[in-house]
């Protein structure tokens, strides 16, 4: 199969530190991949460089076919690749309905206000956010901005979602929501890139696990390979961790 996403030898540098060096890596439309690795490991640099919020020093990327690696952000967006941040800024004095309405109808391709409006308020549904829908932005709890957050990424009508902890800071039962709220965009047939610091979020849901250590990928394959691979237990998950999710049969 082709691959929906496909980078070769993508370095990025910052002032001299080699943030990502030499990363090929590739996506197939329908994957749910968990992407991994220490805090300063790269992650949320190659989402930036795939997005376009930073261009890469060497390399090249391409989505769908297109070359990507010098487009504009905006361009991207609008081939079909959506992210989410890490800190959730919604525009806190707009409306929950109006901020995924501005993303359908700047990003997603909506036709008028009304047809933007129509689709945001069809992605608040998905997303369990309508009784929301008339407050400010501001007034939602963590949890509901991280929802508006995927919602807004929705208006995109994304092939390609990158969810960059999408999890964090959500409690136990919160964490459990938004897992069923991943497996059901995955159903859809979007293809989702999921970077998690959460293990149980990306065992549950990722049939693939990419490592990132130092800006380096030192491993690629399913996740009971990866999990057990020496390099990625030295490097990120600690001997007693490996131990026992070998003992769950992970």
């Amino acid at each position: 199969m082709t691959a929906l996403l496909e980078l070769k030898g993508v370095t990025k540098r910052f002032r001299g530190l080699e943030a990502l060096s030499d990363i090929n890596l590739s996506l197939k439309s329908g994957e749910i991949v968990g992407l991994i690795g220490p805090n300063g490991a790269g992650k949320t640099t190659l989402v930036n460089v795939i997005t376009g919020v930073h261009t890469a020093d060497a390399g090249s990327i391409t989505f769908n076919g297109a070359p990507i690696a010098h487009m504009r952000r905006d361009r991207i967006a609008r081939l079909g690749v959506a992210r989410t941040f890490q800190v959730v800024q919604p525009f806190p004095a707009m409306t929950v309905l109006e901020n995924v309405t501005a993303a359908a109808l700047f990003g997603g391709g909506a036709a008028s206000i009304a047809e933007a409006r129509d689709a945001a308020a069809h992605h608040l549904a998905f997303c369990g956010l309508t009784d929301q829908a008339g407050k400010p932005a501001a007034n939602l709890t963590l949890a509901g901005r991280k929802r508006l957050e995927l919602a807004k990424s929705l208006a995109l009508r994304p092939k390609l979602l990158m969810l960059d902890e999408v999890n964090a800071g959500l409690n136990p039962a919160e964490v459990d929501a938004a897992l069923e709220l991943i497996t059901r965009i995955a159903a859809q047939g979007a293809t989702i890139l999921l970077i998690e610091h959460l293990m149980k979020v990306v065992t549950r849901t990722a049939r693939r696990l990419v490592v990132l250590h130092h800006g380096k990928l030192i491993a690629d394959g399913p996740v009971a390979s990866v999990l057990s691979d020496e390099t990625v237990v030295e490097a990120y998950l600690g001997r007693r961790y490996a131990e026992r999710m070998a003992g769950a049969g992970i």
